[in-house]
């Protein structure tokens, strides 16, 4: 559980969250692309892939002179682990909302 609330830390950031949405959608980039738009120094997109690296999502390797950055799919795989093992939750939910519903519409008017 502990590792899930590091991931989920990690991701309520913004600019945290929009890298991995950038390379989840783009695939490996070096780190100058991921500062590209962002307004931000490199040392301060250097901080968040930090955060990154160390809550198990993304990967860094070194090419040349570039450090280049790839989501960790077993980061991401805890996170969908955890919302299935959920899904019973919510199943039951929405069918107690879906049955109140229906008693709300069949009272009269």
């Amino acid at each position: 559980m502990n590792t899930l609330l590091t991931t989920f830390s990690a991701l309520s950031d913004a600019t945290r969250f929009s890298i991995v949405e950038q390379l989840m959608e783009q695939g490996e980039l070096p780190a100058g692309d991921l500062i590209d738009g962002r307004g931000m120094s490199g040392a301060a997109i250097s901080r968040h892939l930090k955060v990154l690296r160390e809550a198990g999502l993304v990967q860094q390797r070194v090419q040349g002179t570039q450090r280049m950055y790839s989501i960790r799919s077993e980061g991401l795989r805890a996170i969908a682990d955890w919302t299935i093992s959920k899904r019973q939750f919510w199943e039951g939910s929405l069918d107690r909302l879906s049955e109140i519903i229906e008693r709300e519409n069949s009272w009269p008017t």
